[in-house]
């Protein structure tokens, strides 16, 4: 046993109090369990608690081993809380990862513990296991998306993580947060073929449909020791960046099967058959349908999505709408809900593939509005370029020829439905322009209409759409990792250390899906956003109560839920513990 200063912050101010540590072997190697927190003491105080602890015996049995009395009389004056700190999202967090098996995972995965005597910021610090490490960086970007830094500095001190994975705060620090994410890159593949067996033996998911897209997440700084951090088409309208791109397959339900980062400038249709070879060597070559947006309708991926009997549906580009354009006026559309229709269509070319139409309402709407904006920011560019010619400027045809360049950039949509014309006449600019009325006429036709392609023949049309529109899940999938965790920018500047920050995000993402599809199972929805934040209001205090026997108890206890919560956490078969366990509660201080 031996004495330990902790630390904290209150108030703009720096408090420290004593603990009575004991190191004991368990089957995760060695580990310090407080028997006591002491509170605030002097020198003489420490002495003597210090020898009783180390010293005589007896003394120690009975400073120590009294119990803790069901009964006791409490100077209701001098009940206190000490430390409030967060408890309920990470308790959850730490539950999630229980119940998918990961930190079994991890512990069979990271056997080995970190000692990072060289890198410790106040001596040698003890030996901590890996997988311990790897799960304060998953549980801390499920919680508070934030950088390793912030999670050793506040994050880890602010919450009970502490309390739960049994780490000392002052074992927590940068250095070791960043090898743990070295740790963890190691074992990818085995940790995403783990968690998608076992989310399929929990919640019965078939992965029959897979989803796959593609984003881009952007840097802050040069990032000259990343190759892949490059520019390119950036979906978080940063330009100005670099970045690279994820490409992430999912399920019909959200759930991810796996994903891979590519290049920032790599275009999401080269990414196709990386992806798919990827993802075949870890969960075989099944018969599966793979979905997939317009952008990766290259003529090489249909090839490659073809080969092996592999079935697919694909978005297509809108210019090739104008081949079934006599389709699109005929009547026999199927309706599949109010709003939307579809049609299948056999190939114009004779091939094997079947094409849908769809027709939605609320499209066209928006898509109506679009042009009819376009049309008349147009108009009002062609009216005032065509003033500023009857006043005789500019004379220079290339700078009315500038200003027309520019005008059909800003209205790209209505751009092509214009034949302008120029002409100089009596040393006068004079500007013509007239409306296209076959191009308007099928862009008005076309409104709200898109096209898919699939090799499968034995669907409906109303089937493949609702296939199809399952892509909303993969677009989901990357809004919930940019906004909810934290996903973009990234900060790092070495290759390996991004690719482990987005293994974490992605980790996260798993419990993110996990909590959604236990609030399925219990009836309170999909989306498990409502529930993650009433769970946040969850504290972890310690109560202190002054005794009239002199004695001081200290016990470390959970908030009670509020009744809506409590109603949430019933439902989801959830109950958090009332109190921490300790081997000793009271601590004995004369009053």
């Amino acid at each position: 046993m031996f004495l330990k200063r902790i630390s904290f912050d209150r108030d703009g101010k720096r408090h420290d109090y004593w603990a009575l540590v004991e190191s004991v072997r368990t089957e995760r190697g060695p580990r310090h369990r407080v028997v006591s927190y002491l509170g605030d003491m002097d020198e003489a105080g420490r002495l003597e608690v210090q020898h009783a602890a180390e010293g005589n015996p007896s003394v120690q049995q009975s400073l120590f081993d009294q119990g803790e009395p069901d009964w006791v009389e409490v100077n209701v004056r001098k009940v206190g809380i000490e430390r409030p700190r967060r408890f309920g999202d990470v308790w959850l967090a730490l539950e999630l990862i229980k119940k998918l098996g990961l930190g079994d995972l991890l512990d069979h995965l990271l056997p080995e513990s970190s000692d990072g005597a060289e890198e410790s910021p106040v001596g040698r610090p003890p030996k901590i296991a890996w997988a311990r490490l790897a799960e304060v960086l998953i549980v801390s970007r499920f919680c508070e998306p934030s950088s390793e830094l912030h999670i050793a500095e506040s994050f880890y001190r602010k919450s009970a993580l502490s309390d739960l994975v049994g780490i000392p705060e002052d074992d927590v620090y940068v250095n070791r947060l960043y090898r743990a994410l070295d740790k963890l890159l190691e074992h990818k593949d085995e940790i995403q073929k783990h968690l998608k067996e076992r989310m399929g033996e929990l919640f019965a998911i078939k992965y029959d449909i897979l989803l796959y897209d593609v984003t881009s997440t952007y840097f802050e700084g040069e990032e000259k020791r990343n190759p892949q951090a490059l520019r390119g088409y950036s979906r978080d309208s940063r330009p100005d960046c670099v970045q690279v791109c994820i490409g992430m397959v999912v399920t019909k339900e959200g759930i991810p099967l796996g994903y891979e980062v590519f290049e920032g400038n790599r275009h999401d249709s080269t990414t196709v058959d990386e992806i798919i070879e990827k993802m075949e060597s870890l969960y075989g070559t099944s018969d599966r349908v793979w979905i997939m947006d317009r952008g990766m309708a290259s003529e090489e991926n249909l090839e490659i999505l073809a080969e092996e009997h592999r079935r697919y549906i694909i978005g297509t580009p809108k210019n090739q709408l104008k081949k079934f354009e006599q389709q699109l006026l005929a009547k026999d559309w199927k309706q599949v809900h109010e709003g939307l229709e579809v049609k299948l269509c056999p190939a114009p070319d004779g091939s094997h593939e079947t094409f849908i139409l769809c027709r939605s309402a609320a499209r066209h709407e928006k898509e109506q509005a679009m042009h009819d904006r376009f049309i008349k920011r147009m108009e009002k560019g062609l009216e005032l370029i065509k003033a500023s010619c009857a006043k005789g400027r500019p004379k220079d045809p290339v700078a009315i020829g500038r200003r027309i360049g520019r005008l059909l950039e800003r209205c790209s949509r209505a751009a092509p439905m214009y034949d302008i014309d120029v002409k100089e006449q009596n040393g006068r600019l004079t500007l013509t322009w007239k409306l296209l009325t076959e191009y308007s006429e099928w862009a008005r036709l076309s409104e709200g209409c898109y096209l898919l392609r699939t090799n499968i023949r034995d669907w409906t049309g109303e089937d493949l759409w609702r296939a199809y529109i399952g892509l909303t899940d993969a677009e989901a999938a990357f809004r919930i990792h940019k906004q909810d965790l934290g996903l973009r920018p990234i900060w790092h500047q070495r290759e390996d250390r991004v690719q482990s920050h987005i293994l974490v995000c992605f980790l996260a993402y798993v419990l993110w899906k996990c909590m959604g599809q236990l609030c399925k199972q219990a009836g309170l929805g999909n989306e498990p956003r409502t529930v993650i934040e009433e769970i946040k209001n969850l504290l972890l205090i310690d109560v202190v109560l002054a005794t009239r026997s002199g004695a001081e108890i200290r016990l470390r206890c959970v908030s009670k839920p509020e009744p809506p919560l409590a109603t949430l956490l019933q439902k989801l078969k959830m109950k958090p513990p009332e109190r921490l366990d300790m081997k000793l509660k009271n601590v004995v201080k004369t009053l």
